[in-house]
């Protein structure tokens, strides 16, 4: 389903199952080893919560959240936002925790990224060289696992000929196919060659409401960034009816860049690599009351 999706959007794609590779190794270096066991997709608060106006009180436990979707000590991979309680500014996480369990602590390997307050440009650093908490703020979409090796998804794609970024094409294929049927994925890809359109929101959170995606999208600031970039996606092929975001991935690199995925900008010489499973499960946590589709690409 997925390659045939993908050739009507890419140069060459291939799709086959392959044993997981050690995600504890380059480029990956995660605390967990693989992505399967127990594979289950968690949605924690949204978008409401920070637009049109922000409310700072929504502050969240990944390792709550392990418990919250009955997988205590689960390895999280995904996208969201920092906790301001913890860091004093808005920022884009980039999640990737072995949560704590009755035998281990939590081992936090995330990424922050922010806008450096000296040139404004991007300042990635690793969550743990300044905090020791598991916490974040607002919204976040979550692939959980045991942290297992084991048969994944492996995904190909090469040289970019339609209009769909990476993910969506995923996504949309998967709801061309599946229909009424919800199917969700997660893991992690990484941007092997060229660049991509990344974007990172302000240290400060709006005091004036956003209330349209172009409002949204000139309060944002964008980049381009260059691979080779590691990406951690979590999609559902359509919403059930829990006012879900479909689709959101944030990334990172070991060259300084990193933020929340949009597409490539180099479509002829772009090259990804991914690695994905099926969830099994979804958990709607903390579903704001008002909502509104503003600001979810």
């Amino acid at each position: 389903v997925l390659q045939k999706g993908l050739k009507e959007n890419f140069a060459d794609a291939q799709v086959c199952v392959v044993d997981c590779p050690d995600l504890t190794q380059e480029p990956f270096n995660f605390p967990a080893k693989g992505i399967c066991g127990k594979p289950r997709i968690a949605d924690v608060g949204g978008v409401p919560y920070l637009i049109p106006l922000v409310r700072k009180e929504k502050v969240y436990d990944l390792n709550t959240v392990a418990k919250d979707i009955e997988l205590p000590g689960a390895f999280i991979l995904g996208a969201g936002a920092v906790s301001s309680k913890v860091l004093g500014i808005n920022a884009e996480l980039i999640p990737i925790v072995q949560t704590k369990s009755e035998k281990k602590p939590a081992v936090n390997g995330s990424y922050v990224a922010q806008i450096n307050p000296a040139d404004k440009g991007c300042l990635l650093e690793k969550y743990s060289s300044k905090y020791t908490d598991c916490e974040f703020g607002l919204l976040a979409n979550l692939y959980a696992s045991e942290g297992q090796p084991g048969k994944v998804i492996e995904v190909k794609a090469n040289g970019r000929t339609g209009e769909l970024n990476f993910v969506s094409c995923l996504r949309q294929t998967l709801e061309k196919h599946y229909g009424e049927k919800p199917v969700g994925m997660g893991g992690t890809f990484i941007i092997q060659k060229g660049k991509a359109k990344i974007h990172i929101m302000p240290p400060e959170f709006s005091a004036c409401p956003l209330n349209t995606d172009e409002d949204v999208n000139n309060w944002l600031k964008f980049f381009e960034m260059k691979a080779p970039l590691i990406c951690q996606p979590v999609i559902v092929s359509r919403d059930p009816g829990f006012d879900l975001r479909v689709e959101h991935t944030h990334c990172f690199s070991h060259h300084g860049e990193g933020g929340h995925y949009h597409q490539d900008t180099s479509p002829d010489s772009v090259q990804y690599l991914g690695y994905f499973q099926p969830a099994e499960l979804l958990f709607r946590i903390d579903r704001p009351q008002e909502t509104h589709l503003v600001g979810r690409d």
